[in-house]
């Protein structure tokens, strides 16, 4: 089915759906919201929020700015006043929805993790590859890709400017699970979740390692752990089905040597993604905590002269800020979000295919699996080249 970019009133907008309300929900309709304000490209309308509670779902589209709201998101697939789907729900749901949405002609957003497994992330990367051919685009949520630091730190690795990538260093580490007695919910259930800190902090690290690159994983090992077993669910305790946190080497076919850690149990440390890139003629670091900053080290300055030099990312030939604000004006972790929005508009406009892909999400579910292969046999190196 071709896309259909026009509204029932005959004008050039893109009626938008978004189904979840909650964290990132918020975070998405704050982006459907402000994006034509900031950004040029077709116009999108906040037709309708979907969710399972239908008080709070309309309460929730009344604060976002929605038209309206639903708890059936089959019934949102057959208005034609909605072309872009915008998957927020929890990751069993993902599979379900996203080829459903494709199916019925809709361009479709998901965020991060692709899906709860290896086989689900196939289904709808064959599905969005069969929608692509018809005109209808896809793009998996790792709205990282578009903080300014870590477009200008991809660009200096690849014109060169840190030289040959040696090894990387990659840690994404939160504290809020820190509280034994924090109550149950469903990111700690392998049945609505599918993986705990691998899939909520282990799919942006990965996507990173190969967004930076421009390369895959071909191999890792790693292990993980679940801190505690069991949490305060109802008038008893539950099992905790899901990792608490991991840690894995990854390796390129380019030679590059990665680590990586997550954790939401690292106390002190509320939303602490930190990079550090080590090349043969310098070296880069980012700290999400302080997103503003790209730090670059120059190995061919003289040598008294040499250290890390801070880059405030707000200047205007910077990824991103033409859009934003004067020089000096520092961004948000919500921004990143509406510049998201932007280049899948953008992508719609013009035929294109977004970036990153459902392909790109399903290379990133294969480093999952394939670290939580690794940790079930104590640690073995698991060969995702194949």
């Amino acid at each position: 089915m071709a896309a259909d970019h026009s509204a029932e009133d005959g004008t050039d907008t893109l009626g938008v759906a978004v189904v979840g309300y909650s964290f990132m929900g918020k975070a998405h309709s704050n982006a459907w919201r402000n994006v034509n304000a900031f950004y040029p490209g077709p116009k999108v309308a906040q037709r309708v929020l979907v969710g399972r509670d239908g008080g709070q779902v309309a309460q929730a589209a009344g604060r976002y700015g929605w038209e309206d709201s639903s708890t059936d998101w089959r019934a949102v697939l057959e208005r034609d006043d909605v072309q872009i789907v915008d998957i927020c729900a929890p990751g069993h749901m993902h599979a379900e929805l996203a080829v459903a949405a494709l199916q019925a002609g809709k361009h479709v957003i998901v965020e991060k993790p692709l899906a709860n497994s290896l086989a689900e992330a196939e289904d709808m990367a064959a599905a969005a590859r069969k929608a692509r051919a018809g005109g209808i685009h896809s793009m998996v949520g790792f709205n990282y890709r578009r903080l300014p630091a870590l477009t200008q730190a991809r660009r200096m690795i690849s014109d060169g400017t840190v030289g040959t990538i040696r090894q990387l260093k990659i840690s994404y580490l939160q504290d809020w699970l820190a509280d034994a007695t924090a109550p149950m919910n469903w990111r700690l259930r392998a049945d609505t979740a599918g993986s705990g800190a691998l899939g909520d902090l282990a799919s942006h690290a990965v996507d990173q390692i190969h967004y930076l690159l421009g390369e895959p994983v071909t191999s890792v090992s790693g292990t993980v752990e679940t801190f505690v077993k069991e949490r305060p669910s109802g008038n008893g305790l539950e099992p905790v089905t899901v990792d608490d946190a991991a840690w894995a080497t990854a390796r390129t076919d380019s030679g590059t040597v990665a680590s990586l850690e997550v954790s939401r149990y690292a106390t002190g440390r509320k939303n602490a993604l930190q990079i550090e890139v080590y090349g043969s003629a310098g070296s880069l670091t980012f700290d999400l905590e302080t997103l503003n900053e790209l730090h670059y080290y120059d190995a061919g300055a003289p040598g008294g002269r040499q250290g890390f030099n801070r880059i405030l990312m707000t200047e205007q030939e910077h990824p991103y800020l033409q859009a934003w604000w004067p020089t000096g004006h520092i961004l948000g972790w919500d921004h990143t979000f509406t510049s998201q929005a932007a280049d899948f508009l953008a992508a719609i406009a013009s035929g294109t295919a977004p970036s990153p892909s459902f392909e790109d999400g399903l290379a990133v579910q294969r480093v999952l699996t394939s670290l939580q292969d690794s940790a079930a046999k104590s640690s073995a190196v698991v060969d995702i080249s194949h």
